[in-house]
């Protein structure tokens, strides 16, 4: 089932996709099963969450000598796939980085890696902007990370994609830069959710961006960034 939400007259409403139409739905959260509630809605699609916290997995890329470390990058970032961005230019080279993000379902207490499933709502794709030259000066992520807009995130929420076998593709201006799955992260998906978990609270509607697994590419204003993940599809114009 692919979940979204739409900004409607009457509000925001959670729906679900059904060929073209969208269907409004219960809100996920409030269990796992959303019913329909059976009408048929126009509106502007949103970011499908808004998180209160945002997990980023550092590390988890190719021939990184060291372990996975989280960090935490400002929920005032996310924006709805579909959105232009501007990049910053007062801070270097741009890097857009495809990864699989995961959307928490529920209170993540007691998550362990063989559980990590059933506290799963779905997945969407996500572009973690970044101007990695501040690394230099910022270690913590902090600036390479803050800019407005910075966290695009696709508009459906696949709830039927399973977090052990996803495929992962970026394209930049329609030219193939990636085509990589969650096989090629060194530390799986479960495995990040219960390091996460151990040393945080996280609850509904938070979400966890993985690492980016041969998935990132320089990009410059003008361009067009394309993720897939899973069922999913974010388009990030860049300003």
């Amino acid at each position: 089932m692919l979940l979204g939400r739409v900004a409607t007259t009457g509000g925001t409403r959670w729906v679900r996709r059904d060929g073209d139409a969208m269907i409004v739905t219960a809100d996920p959260f409030s269990g796992l099963a959303p019913e329909d509630e059976g009408a048929v809605v126009a509106g502007d699609l949103m970011a499908p969450v808004a998180p209160l916290v945002v997990v980023g997995i550092a590390q988890n890329g190719p021939e990184h000598p060291s372990p996975v470390q989280a960090w935490l990058k400002n929920p005032r970032t996310v924006v709805a796939g579909g959105k232009p961005v501007a990049l910053r230019r007062d801070a270097g080279a741009a890097v857009a980085e495809g990864e699989i993000c995961v959307v928490i379902g529920r209170a993540t207490d007691g998550l362990t890696a063989a559980k990590a499933h059933e506290y799963v709502l779905g997945i969407t794709a996500v572009n973690d902007l970044s101007s990695p030259e501040r690394n230099a000066h910022d270690p913590r992520n902090f600036e390479s990370k803050a800019g407005r807009g910075y966290t695009p995130l696709a508009p459906w929420i696949d709830t039927s994609a399973g977090i052990d076998d996803v495929e992962l593709e970026v394209d930049v201006d329609g030219r193939a830069v990636s085509r990589t799955s969650s096989r090629e992260l060194p530390v799986s998906i479960r495995e990040c959710l219960e390091y996460a978990s151990r040393w945080m609270p996280l609850g509904p509607g938070d979400i966890v961006m993985t690492g980016a697994p041969y998935s990132q590419a320089p990009v410059h204003p003008g361009q067009v960034v394309t993720v897939r993940v899973a069922g999913t599809e974010l388009v990030t114009p860049l300003l």
